[in-house]
């Protein structure tokens, strides 16, 4: 341990993030910034159907088009394996894993599925020649709408399975939920709709391969939320040792979960830069992005709860349909078990049962997307519990409190197996109705009123589960010129990994932030790393960095005694420097680093593992205001009371959470991806598919009311998700208590779009005594 911890800079402190300068100036590096020399540009042919069968492509005008150096279809890439289904939930008998092809052979599935490869001098001789490839294709029925698709007359995306059933998954006891439903004084039912999202991360997708003859080794620079990962799916697609990778991630802008995955354009551009023997680049444009990238969401859920004659919980029952889209993404079939596992949330609820389908149909692939199952979990039983309110009688937060579980019951194990740590939700729940003025709420609604409008008020209590079971080990290096280096696997993709990591660094050695270099996103210079996705990479990275920056003080503080004949027992460690306590006697970090014998001297590992993943939770309070002429929404506050267990650095931790809740409020009243009838994608530019602006949010009240987490070694527990879990059942029980107080409308399916809740507001008008319908 050292000597001097400086409070400027470590764990706890707001500051400022030490990327940004570089950025801002335009001086970030991104993968489109990577241009090796006699660098060839590729393009991929999509499919304009989303289900049809095709003869084999007539490739002789586009090979002998301007610039072009080949041109692939499926026979081309036989060689290739799928890419990689990797994650799923314990199914209920055979799962069906049909995985994405490298190209497609015969039949495509989706609109923008894959068919052709061409790679030429530039990108304009790319997609020239791409135009002159002739597909006939013949259209095959379409599977659409996912709560059709289990139907007996809907088309099959696989009619070889015979069912566009993929998987299935059961938690709970049927019999015992429907005893206790049966002795229920009251039930509350609802069916919900979680919107299907596309991610929109700033930029787009890319990658340069180049290829090393000499050492039959690939260089892949690639956008990614981590490169060990990345490498691992790359390698089983194209059926190569892991080790003949270096997969290298620079800036990001942006991942929120669908950068995780590896797609079928990074073996292709790697086997093409192999075969030609120069670098290829595949840059991804917004409408492919609508059309490639691994979409979110789309669920819809049947689900009941049961209540007694106190208000009390007396079990749930779910029957959840998960929309896959034509394939098995690379962790799809394991999001809707997360969320699974998540359905009773903070309540002390002892009786469920829950039930997915994940099911096929004729559109992109869904995957991870911003909280990856447990944003889902929170909507739906967020909503219910509102629902539940009203049909016992009793307040939303009068519901809550009777039915939270208690500090004195914790540990608590869940019903689907979650085992909560620590934590005290009737408290944040209150700090929340008192920052929010809930009390003062009723006049402000009357004000409202007189002016036209609605006002509504809603809240949501919610849990989640992240930084699951594991570890994300550290290396930290002094460097010749008295710097430390640190190496971690995780990946930053905006979050501001560099000023986290470089804070528990500069604590343990004494260092100012700006002599830490931060290094992630290269498989060669770190053995290992989990990568970012889970709201992992602090709360299992921190207390690795901090091990193995305690583990570099200790060594540094051998080699100081050394060479100033101390005790290293009398060493302290500031500002770069190793001194004798009380003495004016020291030595620099860079005379240290010239005086080690070899680099072992110098470096430092740490490994922090973790048995069990943590909770975060807290309260969101969303009250807004509805123009019943327009249909129109406007956020008018937003309360957040959160339990992180531990702040590293409460100025990042707000702008995670504030991200969060923006894109909550995008899913709640404007997103929606919209596929017709014959499986083409409506929204596939920002034209059509509204993303949320700043005017959308307002000023967010945000704090932390935290109770130290037993589970991790730091009592962190992390917040890279939780905006968007709390946000999105609070916005929309917020429209619609809105809705409810004038018109009695109980329920409106996502998005809350000015169109649909005003055709809302006019159907309840119609059915009011005295109205015409």
């Amino acid at each position: 341990m050292t000597d001097l911890a400086p409070p400027k800079f470590g764990m706890g402190a707001r500051v400022r993030r030490v990327e940004d300068d570089a950025l801002i100036r335009g001086e970030g590096r991104y993968t489109t910034d990577v241009k090796p020399a006699g660098t060839l540009a590729a393009f991929v042919l999509r499919s304009p159907l989303a289900h049809a069968r095709f003869d084999t492509p007539r490739l002789e005008a586009a090979q002998k088009a301007e610039g072009v150096k080949l041109v692939w279809t499926a026979a081309d890439v036989a060689d290739m394996a799928a890419m990689p289904c990797l994650g799923s939930g314990p199914a209920k008998g055979e799962m069906h894993k049909a995985e994405v092809p490298v190209l497609c052979d015969g039949v495509v599935r989706h609109v923008g599925d894959a068919v052709a490869f061409v790679v030429a001098d530039t990108i304009e001789n790319a997609r020239a020649a791409a135009e002159l490839i002739e597909i006939d294709y013949e259209p095959l029925p379409v599977a659409v709408g996912t709560d059709r698709l289990l139907e007996a007359d809907t088309p099959l995306v696989w009619p070889e399975h015979g069912t566009n059933l993929a998987f299935e998954y059961e938690v709970g006891d049927a019999a015992a939920t429907d005893e206790a439903f049966a002795k229920a004084d009251k039930v509350a039912r609802l069916r919900l709709v979680n919107n299907r999202l596309v991610c929109n991360y700033i930029e787009p997708r890319a990658i340069v391969a180049e290829y090393d003859p000499g050492q039959e080794r690939w260089t892949l620079t690639v956008g990614s939320q981590g490169v060990h990962g990345l490498r691992k799916a790359i390698s089983k697609a194209m059926q190569v040792d892991p080790s003949r990778f270096r997969v290298v991630t620079p800036e990001v802008g942006g991942g929120f979960g669908p950068k995780i995955f590896a797609y079928r354009e990074y073996p292709l551009a790697a086997k093409a830069a192999a075969v030609l023997g120069q670098p290829v680049r595949w840059v991804c444009d917004r409408n492919e992005h609508f059309q490639s990238d691994a979409q979110g969401r789309d669920n819809i859920a049947e689900a009941a709860m049961a209540i007694d004659q106190d208000g009390r919980i007396l079990a749930m029952k779910v029957d959840l349909t998960a929309n896959m889209g034509a394939y098995l993404s690379q962790f799809g079939p394991y999001i809707p078990w997360v969320g699974v596992s998540m359905t009773t949330g903070l309540y002390d609820i002892d009786i469920a049962h829950v039930s997915v389908k994940g099911v096929y149909s004729n559109t992109v692939p869904v995957d991870a997307y911003r909280g990856a199952g447990r944003p889902e979990a929170a909507f739906l039983l967020e909503r219910l519990i509102d629902e539940a309110a009203r049909v016992a009688g009793l307040a939303p937060d009068e519901i809550r409190r009777r039915n939270f579980i208690r500090p004195e019951q914790l540990p608590y194990e869940t019903v689907t197996g979650r085992l909560y740590d620590t934590g005290e939700f009737a408290g944040h729940l209150e700090r929340a109705l008192e920052a929010s003025d809930y009390g003062g709420f009723e006049a402000r609604a009357a004000e409202s009123k007189a002016r036209g409008r609605l006002r509504g008020i809603g809240m949501a209590s919610y849990v989640e589960a992240c930084a699951f079971a594991g570890s994300e080990p550290a290396k930290v290096v002094l460097e010749d010129d008295g710097h430390v280096a640190l190496f971690i696997g995780t990946q930053a993709t905006g979050q501001g990994h560099r000023t986290a990591y470089a804070q528990f660094v500069a604590e343990r050695l004494g260092l100012d932030l700006g002599q830490i270099r931060v290094h992630q996103g290269d498989t060669d210079a770190l053995e290992s790393g989990g990568g970012t996705g889970g709201s992992r990479s602090i709360p299992l990275g921190g207390p690795s960095v901090r091990i193995a920056s305690d583990n570099l003080a200790e060594k540094l503080k051998e080699l100081a005694a050394d060479a100033l004949e101390a005790a290293a027992g009398d060493i302290e460690l500031s500002a770069g420097e190793a001194r004798i306590v009380g003495t004016d006697r020291v030595i620099s970090f860079a005379d240290l680093a010239a005086k080690a014998g070899d680099c072992a001297e110098v470096t430092a590992i740490g490994e922090f593992k973790q048995a069990e993943a943590t909770y975060p939770n807290g309260t969101h309070v969303c009250e807004l205001e509805i123009d019943p002429e327009t249909g129109s929404t406007r956020i008018e506050r937003y309360t957040i009371v959160d339990d992180f267990g531990v702040s590293v650095n409460p100025m990042l931790l707000e702008g995670q959470v504030h991200g969060g809740v923006a894109q909550s409020i995008g899913q709640v009243l404007l997103e929606n991806t919209v596929y017709d009838e014959d499986g083409q994608l409506l929204t596939a530019s920002f034209s059509d598919y509204a993303m949320p602006r700043a005017w959308d949010t307002v000023s967010f009240h945000f704090e932390t009311r935290n109770v130290r987490s037993t589970h991790n070694a730091l009592g962190i527990k992390g917040a890279g998700e939780a905006g968007t879990i709390g946000a999105t059942p609070a916005v929309m029980n917020a429209v619609v208590d809105a809705l409810y107080r004038e018109y009695g409308i109980r329920h409106l399916d996502l998005p809350a779009t000015p169109l649909r809740v005003w055709n809302a507001i006019q159907a309840a008008k119609a059915a009011l005594p005295g109205q015409r319908g």
